[in-house]
């Protein structure tokens, strides 16, 4: 069976075609209502289908959003893009998703690709790398294996040419009339949904050292990767507001993944002095320091103790549960998406969150 025409639509409905156009492919262009309801009641009658390219062009934008995220099997990117997909659903738009593998390049390469579709706009979530900035740990790396090998292939945010490639893309795509939402850390204007990572690691790091313990070691991530680099630096800075010192030595940089934890906890326990409570910046590095503690017949949350920052689903199904930070990742997601329909409106405050202490740290004993 052939697809009904546009033009026996407004045949049907007795106006010309550009009346029925302006009526059903979405034009600015106002219609009046008698004329309107006719238009509807042929297509209705019809079963007409309309055309999505020819409601972007009347309109200027489709009825779509990009979303650009780093890596879709990382929990924290799911649950952001959990976020944004319910309250697009709630304005009747459609989301279409890319992800960047965590490659550099990429975001600028999806950014092109939602502008030659025209979409309304596109949140673009994952945190920036400032190559510029000296990291907490330049020279401690977990090891001369993956996750060293790692720290370039898990930045989540472009540098030099890469990040020139973005900002050209972005200007480009706001020029033809779309708008861009950033998770995490700002470019230049751009609206941005912050989370405040440095103030929640710093209320962790008073918190654990409030339990008791006072041997510390960070699994800190990617050097330069700034979501990494806050929580690290936020954490350090409330240890130090406890009067306990995190030595330089004790931060070892890593993989920002299950096996970047993996690995950085292997090399701390390789050393003589194993630390008595690690915190790992993200709860999937948590997750391979506690294989990894486990692997070196050592009991997490008795001979090491473990935390991590996010409070992602999969916490739920581990044992010992993990002392982290939980993060209301869905309604970042979901304040992006209201950001982006609204670009004149003011950004909220950051996302916060708090500290959930749980088993994998509650049994150090105060010192006297």
């Amino acid at each position: 069976m052939a697809q009904t025409t546009l033009y026996e639509v407004a045949e049907r409905a007795g106006v010309s075609l550009a009346t029925a156009s302006r009526v059903l492919n979405g034009s600015t262009r106002k219609v009046g209502q008698e004329l309107s309801e006719r238009v509807l009641a042929a297509a209705r009658e019809l079963r007409y289908t309309a055309n999505g390219p020819a409601q972007a062009m009347a309109r200027g934008h489709s009825n779509t959003i990009g979303l650009v995220v780093a890596d879709i099997a990382d929990p924290y990117f799911t649950q952001i893009a959990a976020g944004v997909i319910e309250a697009a659903d709630a304005h009747g738009i459609t989301v279409t998703m890319g992800t960047t593998g965590r490659a550099p390049g990429r975001e600028a390469e999806h950014l092109a690709v939602f502008r030659s579709q025209r979409a309304r706009g596109v949140v673009i979530v994952g945190s920036r790398v400032d190559r510029e900035a000296s990291p907490t740990a330049p020279n401690t790396h977990a090891s001369n294996t993956h996750a060293s090998n790692t720290d370039a292939s898990n930045t989540d945010a472009p540098e030099g040419s890469d990040a020139d490639a973005l900002r050209a893309e972005l200007d480009a795509y706001r020029e033809a009339g779309g708008s861009v939402v950033l998770v995490s850390q700002p470019i230049d204007d751009l609206p941005t949904v912050e989370i405040e990572n440095r103030k929640l690691a710093a209320e962790l790091g008073r918190a654990l050292v409030d339990q008791g313990h006072r041997d510390f070691a960070v699994l800190a991530g990617p050097a330069g990767l700034l979501t990494a680099v806050d929580r690290t630096e936020g954490f350090r800075n409330g240890l130090r507001s406890r009067q306990v010192a995190l030595a330089k030595d004790r931060i070892v940089a890593g993989g920002f993944n299950r096996a970047g934890g993996h690995e950085a906890m292997r090399a701390l326990l390789a050393r003589n002095d194993r630390p008595g409570c690690v915190f790992a910046v993200n709860d999937v590095m948590a997750l391979g320091a506690v294989a990894a503690i486990r692997e070196a017949g050592l009991r997490p949350g008795v001979d090491i103790a473990v935390a991590g920052f996010d409070d992602i689903p999969t916490l739920a199904d581990v044992h010992p549960s993990i002392t982290t930070v939980h993060l209301p990742l869905r309604e970042a997601g979901q304040a992006a998406v209201e950001l982006l329909l609204d670009p004149d409106g003011a950004p909220g405050s950051p996302i916060t969150g708090e500290v959930l202490l749980r088993e994998s740290t509650h049994l150090a004993t105060p010192s006297a």
